[in-house]
């Protein structure tokens, strides 16, 4: 693994396999019949076929033949740019029974003492590294191309059948150009395509994806530069970061001088838990809960589980010799990072003030709702008129105020303010009804 790699592989893993197996791990669970719904680039005669959206817009079609990655660095000529792309591969998983007449046939399962093989798509990781001298790349693009060949290998089962992995051919490239910005930037652009020609046009979706990449996605860095947020781009670099073109894939900042080019919506500096124990491979993760379910699991549901994966068997296994304190770990924390109300006291909700109708309005404050006709949640149409207590003034990061209250005549006010459950309204949508006593 390269160096300046490593701090971003524990998230840029977790988004290879999103969604690869989902809780409760068994493959007869309908939601894991229909996988693979990340960075898919499937073979592009298929793709133009049976894609309602194969081009260059992400809505749509969440699928197609490419993607494309452009983002915005600093550096010296003389640096180099290291690009590695990260990929799934499908292998199918066939039992084969043994029969009396010595011949292998396919079946859906077979038993062998405690163990239980079942029949299912795998996925294979596999990476391509790339680095070029950003002088030789400001020369003209440079195209790698892709390869892995078929592959099959086969797992004896104790004389009584046998396991067959076989793996499809498949085709790729990674094409990287440079151009120069507004000084001192540079555009980097890398574009992935799955080249291949088979299957055709005609083929089903479950064929089209033997020979597609799947969770496709990039590491950039460049050791000694410095990349710019796309997300928040500095007043001076916000031209340029406009005229970026990403396809499919979203660069965020992963560390130092390193982006992550992933099929999934991320902030800059994404980061996985450190309290989480590690991978449960269920889009959007809840460790504690999904943790909790997979200890209710019967023991013939964790014999289907170890059997349908050897990720689902890791996830078994790691749940039942969880220690206690690292399940109370998972139950949560709270924590504010962009709050400091020593270091900056405009952002404090217990102690921020608000102009209503020329009065001030804080936290102990009555104020009367007047919730908007438009635009609003419509629950809040009954609450018209009511009185309510501020319990904060809050401010969120476009600058606008939201005022949360209390009801006056909730017989639960007490219990909703221990809790901190509160309802949100703008400043507009209240009346002041005088200062805090």
């Amino acid at each position: 693994m390269a160096v300046e790699f490593q701090a971003a592989q524990a998230v840029a893993d977790a988004i290879l396999y999103e969604g690869y197996l989902l809780y409760p791990y068994r493959r007869s669970s309908a939601k894991n019949r229909v996988r693979w719904q990340f960075g898919v680039l499937l073979p592009e005669p298929w793709a133009a076929k049976n894609l309602t959206d194969p081009g260059t817009s992400v809505a749509g079609s969440a699928e197609s033949w490419w993607q494309q990655t452009e983002c915005l660095f600093a550096a010296l000529p003389t640096d180099v740019v290291h690009c590695r792309l990260r990929f799934l591969h499908l292998r199918r998983r066939s039992v084969e029974e043994l029969g009396p007449d010595g011949i292998y046939r396919e079946v859906d399962r077979v038993d062998v003492g405690a163990r239980t093989a079942l029949s299912f798509d795998e996925a294979v990781p596999h990476e391509f590294d790339a680095q070029l001298p950003i002088g030789e790349l400001l020369a003209g693009e440079r195209r790698f191309d892709v390869w892995l060949p078929a592959s099959e290998d086969v797992e004896p089962l104790a004389g009584v059948g046998r396991v067959r992995r076989e793996g499809w051919p498949l085709r790729a490239s990674l094409t990287l150009s440079m151009a120069t910005c507004d000084a001192p930037l540079y555009r980097l652009r890398a574009r992935v395509e799955n080249t291949g020609d088979v299957p055709g046009p005609e083929a089903t979706r479950d064929e089209a994806l033997r020979h597609a990449l799947l969770s496709t996605h990039l590491l950039l860095a460049v050791p000694g530069g410095s990349f710019v947020s796309l997300l928040d781009p500095p007043d001076w670099a916000e031209n340029s970061a406009r005229a970026c073109a990403n396809v499919r894939t979203f660069p965020v900042l992963a560390g130092d001088g390193v982006v992550l080019s992933s099929p999934i919506l991320l902030y800059d500096h994404p980061r996985v838990a450190p309290e989480s124990p590690g991978d449960l491979h269920d889009s959007a993760e809840i460790d504690e809960i999904l943790s909790l379910r997979t200890l209710t699991l019967t023991d013939a549901e964790k014999r289907e589980a170890r059997a349908t994966d050897p990720r689902a068997a890791a996830i078994l296994d790691r749940v039942e010799a969880m220690p206690p304190e690292t399940m109370a770990r998972l139950h949560g924390r709270a924590e504010v990072p962009w709050w400091n109300p020593e270091a900056d006291a405009a952002v404090a909700p217990e102690t921020n003030t608000v102009m209503v109708g020329g009065t001030p309005v804080r936290r102990g404050s009555r104020v009367r709702l007047r919730p908007r006709l438009r635009g609003t949640d419509p629950q809040d149409m009954f609450l018209d008129g009511r009185t309510a207590r501020v319990e904060g003034v809050l401010l969120d990061v476009d600058g606008s105020h939201h005022l949360a209250v209390i009801l006056e005549d909730d017989p639960g006010a007490d219990l909703h303010q221990w809790y901190g459950r509160f309802r949100y309204f703008a400043p507009d949508e209240t009346e002041a009804l005088g200062e805090p006593e």
